[in-house]
């Protein structure tokens, strides 16, 4: 799958299940255990609930074209919820550790974008991501979505999945402020930097470096439940930090937390408001832009997700080996249908594309191995619903160590890439290059791809690219050239 050997998925098929909940979701035959898969679940709902009080922030104080916002609190419900239903969907159905929720990109491209086109509300922006998704579903149905993933050769799997721990590690330093972007008046050009001014200052920052050299310590001396463990003690350190040495939020103090400022939270329930669901207008689009536009929207919308979440599959599938001798993802119809749904979900809940999380990675590595621990994870999400407040509890520097940890390990798989042969070995190297460069795993595929391409016909083996290669390059131009094609539009 991701490396030029197979890898052996991670079973044993001659355990005998204990019970029907062992038998529905194969936990003794791969490997797991009830307790393993139980604390994978609340490992990966840590690592990405920030996604319950982030993408309010994206998108509920921005307004559309008519003035309108969606409100932070209506969003934050909505995207527990979704994430919720989703997630135990997909550990169900397709019975694997990929948890999903609203994802990352997509809902900027939105709300800074499309929703900002004059006479354009959110119900309209919504309904071109419900269309994005149908597409996608659609895709995945007639087989399409498959056959790309398998068209994709092993040495490009591999980088994907190490740009992704790339992508992961840079995600965990820059949200523990560890690594920053230079302010534009410093008069440089270099775009990040060290901490603040090249150092390393403030009790959030200490408490990652804490927290990585716990998680690292544990994962050595093979603690059971390393990441997990590592998180709460992070976390404890935290609160205990702000308690007597107060930094506050990085938006008034450099040198505070990054989003969540570890405190108690103020009250345990409330009722959320799930008023966004169903307020999505798939058809208003194409009136209001014209069918043109509006089509190249849902097309720059559908190639971000249908990439984005196929690169994350590749990674996690690998890292819970989820991965046979042949190099196939086990369930991966199921996987890529349930993500497609996702889509459709998050656009008619008005919280943007849903899909599989790069976070779940952080469960797998503690332990998940089956779809039990995306029910725990998303039973948990259906939980932060009502107990929004506790979401504040863990701030993102207990979180960011996990993330460097698990991108280590996953980055760790460079050595699969066959770097004899140039036509693999530099599309390789820019997918993983790209991807944290750019912030983005589509991104890099489509440079990963549209290379492969460039050289295998300079190399005259033009005949060994799949034919499908050449479709998803080429549709991977047009992408990149995006702004080129509205100018001609306008």
């Amino acid at each position: 799958m991701a490396s030029s050997t197979p890898v052996s998925v991670e079973t044993d098929r001659s355990r005998p299940p204990r019970n029907g909940l062992d038998r529905f979701f194969r936990i003794s035959e791969r490997g797991s255990s009830v307790p393993r898969e139980v604390r994978g679940g609340v490992a990966t709902f840590i690592a990405m609930s920030y996604i319950v009080v982030l993408n309010p922030l994206v998108l509920g104080y921005g307004p559309d074209g008519d003035g309108n916002v969606l409100g932070a609190e209506r969003v934050a419900a909505v995207t527990a919820m979704v994430a919720g239903v989703m997630t135990i969907l997909m550990g169900v159905v397709a019975k694997a550790p990929f948890a999903i929720a609203t994802g990352l990109g997509v809902n900027a491209f939105l709300a800074v974008t499309i929703a900002t086109n004059p006479g354009l509300g959110w119900p309209e922006v919504m309904g071109l991501v419900v269309w994005a998704g149908l597409i996608m579903f659609v895709l995945v149905l007639t087989g399409f979505r498959t056959a790309v993933f398998n068209a994709v050769p092993a040495s490009l799997k591999t980088a994907i999945v190490v740009g992704i721990g790339l992508f992961i590690a840079l995600i965990g330093f820059v949200n523990a402020g560890f690594v920053r972007r230079i302010p534009d008046a410093a008069g440089t050009t270099v775009p990040v930097q060290l901490g603040n001014g090249g150092t390393l200052l403030g009790w959030p920052t200490l408490t990652f470096v804490v927290g990585l050299l716990v998680t690292v310590a544990l994962m050595v001396r093979n603690v059971r439940g390393a990441i997990l463990i590592a998180v709460v003690l992070t976390t404890v350190l935290a609160h205990v930090l702000e308690a007597f040495l107060p930094s506050g939020s990085s938006v008034d103090n450099p040198a505070g937390w990054s989003l969540v400022v570890p405190a108690a939270p103020e009250s345990l329930l409330a009722l959320p408001d799930l008023s966004l669901v169903g307020s999505a207008a798939p058809l208003a689009a194409f009136r209001d832009l014209g069918v043109l536009a509006a089509t190249l929207l849902v097309f720059t919308i559908l190639l971000s997700i249908f990439f984005d979440a196929m690169g994350t599959m590749v990674g996690l599938s690998q890292q819970a080996g989820l991965v046979d001798r042949d190099g196939k993802i086990e369930n991966v119809d199921r996987v890529l249908l349930v993500d497609a749904a996702g889509a459709i979900a998050g656009g008619a809940g008005s919280v943007s594309s849903n899909q599989i999380f790069v976070e779940s990675s952080t469960g797998i590595a503690d332990g998940a191995r089956t779809g039990l621990a995306n029910v725990v994870t998303g039973v948990l999400f259906l939980l932060a619903m009502f107990v929004t407040p506790l979401v504040n509890v863990v701030p993102f520097e207990a979180v960011a160590p996990a993330m460097v940890v698990v991108g280590f390990l996953m980055a760790k798989q460079v050595v699969h890439i066959d770097w004899e042969d140039w036509g693999v070995a530099v599309p390789s190297f820019l997918t993983f290059a790209v991807m944290p460069f750019t912030y983005s795993i589509a991104d890099g595929i489509g440079a990963g791809f549209v290379s492969y391409v460039f050289i295998r016909l300079v190399q005259g083996r033009g005949r060994d690219v799949h034919p499908l290669m050449y479709a998803v390059a080429a549709a991977f131009v047009v992408f990149f050239g995006k702004g080129v094609v509205e100018g001609w539009l306008a």
